[in-house]
């Protein structure tokens, strides 16, 4: 047989053989640090046999592959450590991830101690060098195993396979585990590693089933290289929001009051003011819009009739629901139009005699509601409102952190009404409000586009036909290839009603979330009886477009935290200016200082403090505000003010007032970004 390099060049052998050996054949040292194979484009294990003529790589910790199988193997030794520690943990699944490893058990909670422990225990399982073996079995082969080792999540995994699967076992001595591969020889090569963290995680992320304890690890081939990624993780933890967003006194969090509810402290609810009247004066001055403000909740009967009740009520705050108000989503898609909605609503409610009501998880209806307060003519069209919109979701406790994920927060919510024709140019426009907002923030070239799509296989889960998707989604498709923007596609994760444009971003952590949504909507206008008029005089459906100019504020306020590591731009910092007096002698010229600043609308302050100047500086440079004014004798005299600005060489040097005020307000009205740079 005829085996291809990935140089390019090739081998022949006589019969089949290993990757393993075919490796050594090529070389001793290339056998020693191999990972993994990949032949004809398939990752496969060590041990695979080739028999026949095929391109065959040899993966090294180097390639992702077999990083991922290097630390795949990582992950074994964990679970094997844990089943020696704490006999009585059941195992569920431990797979490679982008960073590291990690595997999750049906187990109490673990301290940093017990991850202590656990790492030494691993330690002995690699200097042992146990062999890593592989083997198959039958499907009733592998539930009699995994029965007598009373492992009860793999035999769930095993029954849900076909029952003529063939399934593979790794066996490390006095541990085996259900696995795909591939995996390392022995345990003897992952030498450096570390368990970074431990947390509690649904099984198979269901928040119905058990919350299992989930460890966390990386490991590497080199101790410098797992010494830089500690240092990094380090690094990340100062700079993450949930830290860093305490320690400046932005937001805090109180058991009593709930997870998921954070209280925004004066300063970060002055950042989300400033970006809420920047967005609304944006999107009603320069983009047309209209303003709205709605109700925080509603009947059920509203729900219903959005289909929401039927696709989302797990995820919604409901009161006075006692079950009665559930109907098959079958029955649902014969829902009343809106018309008979208004009409019946006196029949509304549970069988205790109280309206079921629900803290609303979107705007759309209530808007909705808005737009047929009146008829409209197509000469009314694109009616596009917007508003500033506290949403309710009932988030697993699991899924929370921080300002990330909550239960309650705020967004530029908006929802323009269209003709047929009018949708790919709006369409259009709410992405490039979208990209304007990201290149103002500084972030633009911080986030990945998603079109995200319905899934075909799994058709109950949306409303509308098949074609009606397929449509819409290509109109999407052409519109991100027309206007430049590189995208990946994303099955199954369109909104039931229609596909959208999902724009991501990572956190300190490379976890992805949604940042802003532009969404395609063909399907509700009939579903609330929503018409326009045409040309013709004929009443004819609208199409809709959901979406955010910047998303959800609190996530954006996260996110702007990690950016900059708490050093706002000057037009979002929530104190801009503070002015140091070198003694109290220069308090009353301090408050002149003060009052033309706030007469310009700065959001200034001044340190009264009796201390010395340079501890004023060095905490005022702490907290990261973007200019000092210090104030003495020689200023008072000349009516100037001492600036320094935030960052090395920051000092600017004895400037006049009006001079000092002209140049900061520039700065906040252009919404610049230079001190950043």
């Amino acid at each position: 047989m005829k085996i291809t390099l990935k140089d390019g060049s090739s081998k022949e052998y006589e019969g089949a053989m290993s990757v393993l050996d075919i490796a050594k054949d090529i070389s001793e040292g290339l056998a020693r640090v191999a990972c993994a194979g990949e032949v004809d484009g398939k990752v496969v294990d060590l041990r695979t046999m080739v028999d026949k003529d095929c391109n065959l790589s040899i993966l090294t910790f180097d390639d992702e592959n077999g990083k991922k199988a290097f630390r795949h193997t990582a992950a074994h030794i964990l679970a094997q450590a844990v089943k020696r520690l704490y006999p009585d943990a059941k195992c569920t699944i431990g797979p490679a991830i982008d960073d590291g490893f990690y595997y999750d058990f049906d187990m109490p909670s673990l301290t940093r101690e017990d991850l202590d422990n656990i790492e030494a225990e691993m330690k002995k399982i690699v200097k042992e060098n146990i062999p890593i073996k592989s083997y198959t079995l039958s499907r009733e082969e592998a539930i009699k195993l995994m029965t007598e080792k009373d492992e009860p999540y793999k035999v769930e995994l095993i029954n849900d396979l076909p029952e003529d699967a063939v399934l593979s076992f790794y066996e490390q001595g006095d541990f085996t585990d259900l696995c795909a591969g591939p995996h390392l020889m022995s345990t003897k090569p992952v030498k450096f590693f570390k368990l970074t963290s431990s947390s509690g995680a649904y099984w198979r992320g269901n928040s119905n089933n058990k919350m299992l304890t989930r460890i966390y690890g990386t490991a590497f081939t080199k101790k410098d290289d797992l010494n830089e990624r500690l240092e990094f993780l380090e690094n990340i933890k100062n700079r993450d929001h949930n830290k860093l967003g305490r320690d400046l006194e932005l937001f805090t969090t109180v058991d009593v009051i709930g997870q998921g509810l954070p209280l925004l402290m004066p300063k970060g609810a002055k950042i989300i003011q400033t970006l809420q009247r920047w967005i609304e004066d944006l999107e009603d001055n320069e983009w047309g819009y209209v303003r709205t403000k709605t109700p925080l909740m509603a009947k059920s009967d509203l729900y219903k009739l959005s289909d929401h009740w039927y696709h989302y009520k797990e995820g919604m705050f409901v009161l006075n629901d006692d079950g009665s108000e559930d109907i098959d989503p079958a029955e649902a898609a014969e829902n009343e139009t809106a018309v008979e909605a208004s009409e019946n609503t006196e029949n509304a409610g549970a069988k205790s005699g109280k309206e079921v009501m629900a803290l609303r998880p979107m705007t759309c209806p209530f808007q909705y509601f808005v737009y047929k307060a009146k008829q409209h003519s197509y000469r009314d069209l694109p009616y596009r409102m917007g508003e500033t919109s506290t949403l309710f979701r009932n988030e697993d406790s699991g899924e929370m952190h921080g300002l990330t994920r909550v239960r309650q927060f705020t967004i530029s919510e908006g929802h323009l009404i269209c003709t047929p024709e009018q949708m790919v140019d709006e369409f259009k426009n709410c992405l490039a409000l979208a990209k304007y907002c990201l290149q103002t923030l500084g972030v633009e070239e911080d986030v990945t586009y998603h079109l995200s799509k319905w899934d075909p296989d799994n058709s109950e889960k949306y409303l509308g036909e098949p074609e009606v998707w397929e449509e819409t989604q290509q109109h999407m498709r052409d519109i991100m290839n027309e206007l430049d923007i590189a995208f990946t596609e994303d099955v199954g994760e369109a909104a039931f009603y229609g596909p959208k444009i999902d724009i991501n971003a990572k956190n300190v952590y490379g976890k992805e979330d949604t940042m802003i949504t532009i969404q395609w909507d063909a399907l509700l206008a009939e579903r609330f009886d929503m018409y326009y008029v045409d040309k013709d005089g004929e009443k004819k459906r609208p199409y809709i477009i959901h979406r955010t100019s910047m998303g959800c504020y609190e996530r954006t306020l996260a996110w702007l935290i990690e950016k900059y590591e708490g050093a706002f731009p000057t037009w979002l910092a929530p104190e801009q200016v503070r002015i140091l007096p070198i003694s109290e002698k220069f308090h009353d010229y301090g408050h002149e200082v003060l009052k033309e600043l706030k007469k310009n609308g700065i959001l200034v302050t001044m340190d009264e403090r009796a201390e010395k100047i340079g501890k004023k500086i060095r905490e005022a440079r702490l907290e990261k505000i973007p200019y000092l004014l210090v104030v003495g004798a020689n200023e008072e005299e000349s009516k100037t003010v001492s600036v320094r600005k935030r960052g090395e060489d920051g000092d600017l040097g004895s400037m006049e007032l009006n001079t000092f005020i002209s140049k900061i307000c520039e700065e906040i009205r252009t919404k610049s970004l230079e001190q950043m740079k």
